[in-house]
């Protein structure tokens, strides 16, 4: 307790000036007096911290739920929270937030933060769950990053372990820390993490709900050490670092039911290589289609393309939009006894029981076109080709399609219309677009909102129309959410994401269009005049639906406005 957060009381009535007295007194004994306040029952720590956050603005944080994984460790030492009575939580670009259950020594914060070249932005906490955290902190990760930058060599690298969670001294600090971030980002729900290396700062970030937040940071003098560890685990060349690599790491957590799968991509760059490792997660291809997002209307096209006896369904969207997913969704649909399913992928995120799936290796000379011709011998009923890439690979696919066989892949364009002009462009011909393709299917992920959103006022009409909202939707009683934050979503707002599709089919009219070489704008034009509906209204839907926010689907859909 401070002499500020005294002053305070008194001015505000909470404690009189007996006890203000009282407790000045002993504080010059004792500077943490809070649990005498307590005691003295002026106040209890609950409404204490209520009553600072309405008074100085600050956002109140409730610690009991906190993921104490999260605490941004290395940046402050255990002394200089404890002396401070303050712990880091949470840090977003220059801005280190601190759990404070004290705002008034605002100075001595910032001067703290000022130390590690940031600046400090408070949350309040009731001081008793603050205790408890201060009471639990150890110096396990400031003495891991601390006996990391005293490295000055390469320790030996043991031999990859089956279960990440049996990593101890004998692993050596490189191993330990990378342990460590693997287990921390799967415990986030990570989608990626990012081994990154710069001229002046090394540091991990994650990918947590489509965006990338910094949780850790390295000492410049063990770059090399973590690249080679990682990539020792992933059954990589560690001798060479001037060409890209690709490789698989299989872990076992205490935390998870199963082995946890991460593909690894090594990329030189200026000062040292930087390591990106996707975590795979095999459960995603069991998801039913009512969890992918899908409007009704939408859902009815895609099973009617899906159990069409042959043709062809791309998927499409930028890298990380959940196209294998959706992808997966629809194999396992498929995948009963009676058919006979086969994908080439590159390399295979999800492990799906009874479907054959083959790793591309194109140093061996195993592409998409020779494994799809291998396949065309192997007596297929489903063909999933993980991306359609050049000529040779989307002929043979659409023969595939053209004859038979039903067949799904990816393709890496920004919306549905555009697929067909994207094909046409790679060279294959129209009649074959138009004979062998039934849907398409473009995707993006907006972040979820959490179950702490609240209601808010409507933007003015202008701005409702100008987002794409019609008269018809402003005339309909619905409520628009704003993402406020809470424990369960680390006061984001948000928690997971939502699929946003626009589902194109074929019909006898566009495929008229594509065979007369028309181009994209000429498919939408009669898309939307047969009930097609683009990716910025399938948002808009979502928002009426309270699923996410206005803002979320802008940004999201920006490239259809």
């Amino acid at each position: 307790m401070s002499i500020g957060l005294l002053r305070v009381l008194y001015q505000h009535k909470i404690i009189s000036s007996e006890q203000a007295e009282k407790l000045r007194e002993s504080l010059e004994k004792n500077p943490n007096m809070m649990p005498e306040l307590f005691k003295s029952g002026a106040i209890d720590p609950l409404k204490l911290a209520i009553f600072l956050s309405q008074t100085f603005h600050f956002p109140l944080l409730d610690l009991h739920n906190y993921n104490q994984s999260l605490l941004i460790n290395g940046i402050l030492t255990t002394d200089q929270m404890r002396s401070n009575r303050c712990v880091p939580i949470f840090k977003r670009g220059s801005h280190l937030f601190l759990a404070v259950s004290d705002p008034t020594p605002i100075q001595a914060y910032q001067k703290l933060a000022f130390t590690v070249q940031l600046s400090a932005d408070l949350v309040i906490v009731q001081d008793n769950q603050l205790n408890q955290l201060l009471e639990n902190l150890d110096d396990r990760s400031s003495a891991l990053m601390g006996e990391l930058g005293s490295m000055s060599g390469l320790s030996e690298v043991s031999n990859q372990v089956a279960n990440a969670d049996e990593a101890t001294e004998e692993d050596g600090p490189i191993s330990r820390f990378v342990y460590k971030m693997l287990s921390d980002a799967l415990n986030n729900g990570a989608s990626d993490i990012h081994f990154e290396f710069y001229e002046e700062m090394a540091r991990v970030r994650f990918r947590i709900d489509g965006q990338l937040k910094e949780v850790a940071r390295m000492p410049l003098n063990i770059r090399d050490q973590v690249a080679s560890r990682i990539k020792v685990m992933s059954k990589m060349d560690i001798s060479e670092k001037r060409v890209p690599q690709d490789g698989r790491i299989r872990l076992q957590f205490k935390s998870s039911a199963k082995p946890i799968d991460f593909r690894v991509n090594t990329l030189p760059t200026l000062f040292g290589e930087k390591i990106v490792m996707r975590i795979l997660n095999s459960d995603a291809g069991m998801l039913q289609v009512d969890q992918l997002g899908f409007e009704p209307f939408q859902k009815e096209l895609l099973m009617e393309a899906v159990n069409l006896p042959y043709g062809m369904v791309l998927v499409v969207g930028p890298t990380g939009s959940g196209k294998t997913v959706t992808l997966y969704t629809c194999l396992n649909i498929l995948n009963t006894e009676d058919i006979n399913i086969s994908t080439a992928e590159d390399p295979a995120e999800i492990n799906l029981p009874g479907i054959n799936q083959v790793n591309m290796n194109d140093k061996q000379g195993l592409t998409f076109a020779s494994a799809l011709k291998a396949f065309l011998r192997q007596d297929p009923d489903v063909i999933m080709i993980g991306e359609i890439r050049d000529l040779e690979t989307a002929d043979i696919a659409i023969k595939a399609a053209s004859t038979g066989h039903m067949v799904f892949s990816t393709l890496h364009t920004n919306n549905a219309p555009a697929t067909l002009s994207r094909m046409l462009n790679m060279g294959v011909a129209p009649f074959n677009i138009a004979s062998a393709v039934s849907l398409i299917v473009a995707q993006r992920l907006a972040r979820r909102l959490c179950s702490c959103k609240a209601p808010m006022e409507r933007p003015p009409e202008f701005a409702l129309k100008k987002a794409g909202f019609n008269d018809e939707d402003l005339a309909k009683e619905w409520t628009m959410y704003r993402a406020v934050g809470c424990d369960r979503c680390k006061g984001k707002g948000y928690k997971g994401r939502a699929g946003i599709y626009e589902v194109l089919k074929i019909t006898p009219s566009v495929q008229e269009i594509i065979m007369n070489n028309g181009n994209e704008v000429d498919i939408r034009r009669q898309a939307l005049k047969e009930g097609f509906v683009e990716m910025r209204r399938a948002g808009l839907l979502k928002v009426m639906q309270g699923v996410t926010t206005l803002e979320e689907v802008i940004a999201t859909t920006n490239d259809n406005e």
